[in-house]
């Protein structure tokens, strides 16, 4: 007997927890450096740095499947048939997943022609059956039901997510059974996923149940008679293919590969490497834990990589067999350089100020940014930052601990106006408008920014658009962290101002130079690609456009916003008074287990939908419930109050709430965020506060735009470009019957409805005319006929795919459009809009259908609402142009999907009116004309 102290062995069973993490992700993750998945690698990275840093494991051993059939598909040819492929955004992360596992030092195995459970099932008799290993404990980290079966008084199952180990009386209190017994039971229920038959009508309940009585199969078999009724039909009907069913769910226990804890040895963990794997990866969360796990008082420690021989284990193997995803995922660079590369010089005099502005003059093109005591449109500065090329830095700091060390902000401001406002200067940086904002308040109009280098990131679709991710991705350069400087986010977190000059000069200095630099690597890269036209005259122009917009703002009148806060507060009480009473319960209706709990249990309402966390209650459910025939006008009118409440509920708390929080005591203007990076189809997107989302459809939601007004002695101008996707459409398509009803000013949806249901456009009713206009506006985005059943009322899927049959009929430009749409994405990867902007479409080879008909659907959809996003840009460009250049009583203060929003004088209002309607129908050359539906008044809801 050994009587030596206990080892432990974990097994992992990789697979399962690649799926595991890779699931456990909603959405899933991208490496913002790579743009390539990472939620399995994430989850996969998380688990080892916790298996290490909490057991110190000496020996752990990785299995996986490897490619091919196995010993069960030659035995039964329809083993696992059912199971639908893994996602392909999986797939491709499994050699990074076996990269990153190698890279802790942890060996991972496999053979040909069995599965991983096959090769835990033998390694665990390997351990068992040598008496040299009698020391040795195994954890099988795992939580596949099929594994019990290797459980025994030195072998346990390990979630090591939930930190809960399964041993044998824990499997006889989970399932009533021993581990001998396991085998027998999943023969009895079968397995759905893997294809094995089970007896039908048998799950795990009433297998556990029959073995606890008769012990095993066999036993049970020899006492059927006692079985009584159906179930003893259904297990004679099953009897047969039971033997097949216990062979395939029976693990192998001699796979035949040479073993010994050795080869379980764990490896000293690459420290450089993996760190440097998991910045590429954007696994920033992990970085701390893995410092800490190396070694919380010393550097990284570095270990060579190793090269495994092919034959030095016949069952070990690198990333070998996924190969044909190796060039997808290329490995880290050995280094990067970070700010010890860049010189960087600190300006604290006049004298070395007026230098900096002689090389700035000199410059073709310089990058500048800001530090900023907070965040905000409005914020103080502590700093400017500048680079006239990209192998230096410089610091001018105004505010610091060190004030007497350097200029103050006024001082600094005054030497650098000219030249910063000198339009014949070129400017970069990223994400500038920020920074043209905080100079704006500062004293400083910056004028000659030609260039931003998030935004020529965003248009050539770089997965990240941070500097740091940037930076790592396309110069190899690693930015300091600004939270070495302030901190993590917390209460002791401090601000720039409090940061000593010595630390916070290398760090803003850097960040000019790599914008510069930046500026270098994007450039040439918009012009390979066809998007330098798009640049220059679109996307770089509107960033000054943008930061005028967020400079003025727009008054908001906070009275009008509280009284409709309180008049909409009545009828929430009102109505939660109301619903309380009719469901003769008292319970919180923002809860939706609660609420879950009062319909379905209490008021016996039929179960629409169930989710993960259990029965839906969301608001397509209630919709379902409302308009179910079913159930009496009383309980029919309980999900109808609901709706209501839950929408009153809303426009306080997420629009009328925000809105006055996010009026400005200094002008009582509200200066939201306009975001050129927010939309891939290159719509304009709307922060603090999302005024892109104050709901229009409903009556009240309307009365919020009652809040914007006009200053005294001024008016608001509505612009709005009429039905702007579909004159896009018709004139990318070129379809002469959708053309023509748009040069005949016709009414579109009347006009098609009539096409459609061939009648005359007299005869157009209500209806025909709604079901027209769901389908001119749904085909855009490529709408299915089920989706068209699911909008419209009263319509079955059959009636569905007639009207989109007629429609395509009638229109055939547009279905042609359609399927050259498609065609262009298959072909090139990518499709672009009528002024070159241009979408990448991954989806559209993908082999998962709904994932290739989602790619089918952007195809079409970017080219037509991105061609709408540029005209709108091009418009906004066009008139603060020519603002600026005939200095127009005329500001431009919003832009709300296809509307723009002005301010003038009220003497002026109607001339600039036409002016905007002129210059917005213009902004582009269409076969067919665009139309402006433009308005005045003294608020927002007037002007509309």
């Amino acid at each position: 007997m050994n009587n030596a102290p206990k080892d432990t062995l974990y097994i992992i069973d990789g697979f399962a927890q690649i799926f595991r993490s890779y699931y456990a992700i909603m959405g899933g993750m991208n490496s913002p450096v790579t743009g390539e998945p990472t939620a399995a690698c994430f989850g996969m990275a998380g688990m080892f740095i916790k298996l290490f840093r909490e057991f110190n494991p000496t020996h752990i051993i990785m299995a996986v499947d490897t490619k091919g059939p196995t010993f069960r598909d030659d035995m039964y040819p329809d083993y696992k048939a059912n199971r639908d492929p893994a996602p392909e955004d999986l797939i491709t992360q499994i050699p990074r997943v076996i990269e990153i596992t190698e890279k802790f030092g942890i060996p991972v195995i496999g053979h040909e022609g069995v599965e991983a459970d096959d090769v835990i099932a033998t390694l665990v008799t390997k351990i068992l059956d040598n008496p040299k290993y009698d020391n040795v404990n195994i954890k099988i980290v795992s939580k596949d039901k099929d594994l019990h079966q290797l459980l025994t008084d030195r072998v346990d199952m390990f979630d090591i997510h939930k930190d809960i180990t399964l041993d044998i009386p824990g499997l006889k209190e989970k399932i009533g059974l021993t581990p001998e017994q396991v085998i027998d039971y999943l023969t009895l229920m079968g397995d759905k996923a893997d294809n094995i038959p089970g007896v039908e009508g048998i799950g795990p309940k009433t297998a556990s149940k029959l073995l606890q009585e008769y012990g095993t199969i066999d036993n049970l078999y020899e006492n059927i008679q006692q079985i009584k009724g159906k179930r003893k039909e259904k297990l004679i009907a099953a009897q047969e293919h039971l033997p097949l069913s216990k062979q395939l769910v029976t693990l192998k226990h001699d796979v035949n590969f040479p073993f010994s804890m050795d080869d379980a040895k764990v490896g000293a963990i690459n420290g450089q490497e993996i760190t440097e794997l998991f910045k590429t990866l954007g696994f920033r969360r992990h970085l701390g834990d893995l410092e800490r796990l190396l070694n919380p008082n010393a550097a990284v420690t570095t270990v060579p990589p190793t090269k495994k021989k092919k034959d030095d284990q016949p069952s070990l193997f690198g990333g070998s067999l996924f190969d044909q995803h190796d060039n997808e995922n290329p490995a880290p660079a050995s280094s990067f350089t970070n700010a010890s590369d860049i010189k960087t010089t600190q300006i604290s005099t006049a004298a070395e100020l007026d230098k900096l502005i002689k090389e700035i003059q000199d410059s073709k093109i310089i990058a500048v940014d800001t530090e900023t005591i907070g965040l905000g449109h409005d914020t103080k500065i502590c700093g400017i930052c500048i680079a006239c090329n990209t192998e230096q830095g410089y610091y001018i700091p105004t505010v610091s601990p060190q004030q007497d060390k350097h200029l103050n902000t006024q001082q600094v401001i005054t030497q650098l106006k000219t030249v910063l406002e000198n339009p014949k200067i070129e400017k970069t940086g990223h994400n500038i408008k920020y920074d043209m904002m905080v100079l704006r308040h500062a004293g400083i109009k910056m004028q000659g920014v030609t260039f931003d280098t998030m935004i020529a990131a965003f248009l050539l679709q770089q997965p990240g658009l941070s500097m740091d991710n940037l930076a790592l991705s396309l110069l190899n350069h690693e930015c300091t962290s600004i939270t070495k400087l302030i901190g993590p986010k917390g209460k002791n977190q401090i601000t720039m101002d409090r940061v000593p000059l010595e630390d916070i000069t290398p760090y803003a200095a850097e960040d000019a130079a790599i914008s510069l630099k930046l500026y270098k690597n994007l450039k040439p890269k918009l012009s390979e690609q066809k998007l330098d036209k798009l640049a220059q005259e679109i996307e770089m122009p509107l960033v000054q456009v943008l930061t005028e917009m967020e400079y003025t703002g727009i008054i908001v009148d906070p009275k009008v916003l509280t009284d409709q806060s309180q008049s909409l507060g009545n009828r929430i009480v009102e109505l939660r008074e109301e619903i309380l009473a009719m469901t003769d319960c008292d319970f919180n209706i923002d809860s939706p287990k609660q609420l879950s709990n009062v319909l379905f249990d209490t008021l016996k309402m039929p179960v629409i939908k169930k989710t993960k966390t259990g029965r839906s209650t969301d608001n397509t459910v209630l919709e379902k419930l409302r308009d179910n025939d079913s159930l009496t006008d009383e309980l029919r009118l309980i999900p109808t109050r609901i709706i209501e409440y839950r929408q009153l509920t809303k426009l306080v708390n997420t629009y009328l709430v925000n809105l006055k929080e996010a009026i400005s005591e200094k002008d009582n203007r509200v200066h939201a965020s306009f975001n050129q990076t927010g939309a891939a189809t290159g719509r304009l997107s709307s922060s603090n506060p999302n005024l892109q989302n104050i709901p229009v459809r409903t009556e009240l939601g309307k009365q919020i735009r009652k809040a914007f007004i006009a200053p005294q002695a001024h008016k608001l101008i509505c612009a709005d470009y009429s039905q702007i996707e579909l004159r896009i459409l018709a004139h990318l398509s070129e379809d002469e019957n959708l053309s023509q009803a748009f040069i005949q000013n016709k009414d579109i949806h009347t006009a098609v409805a009539a096409q459609v249901y061939q009648i005359e456009e007299s005869e157009v009713t209500s209806d025909m005319r709604s079901h027209a206009k769901t389908v001119n506006f749904g085909i855009i985005y490529g709408i299915s006929a089920y989706g068209l059943e699911k909008r419209i009322e009263q319509l079955d899927i059959q009636q569905a795919k007639t009207l989109i049959a007629n429609y395509k009929n009638k229109y055939p430009g547009i279905d042609d459009f359609m399927h050259q749409c498609v065609e262009d994405a298959k072909q090139h990867g990518y499709v672009r809009t009528m002024l070159g902007r241009r979408r990448d479409i991954p989806q559209i080879n993908s082999s998962n259908g709904m994932t290739r008909q989602l790619g089918e659907r952007l195809a079409i959809n970017s080219v037509v609402q991105g061609s709408a996003a540029d005209l709108i840009k091009a418009a906004m460009v066009n008139i603060q142009q020519k603002i600026q250049r005939e200095n127009l009583p005329l500001k431009m203060l919003l832009q709300i999907h296809d509307e723009l929003v002005f301010e003038s004088p009220d003497e002026h209002a109607d001339d600039m009116l036409g002016l905007v309607i002129a210059e917005m129908e213009c902004a582009m050359s269409l076969d067919i004309p665009l139309r402006v539906d433009g308005n005045i008044g003294n608020d927002w809801l007037e002007a509309k």
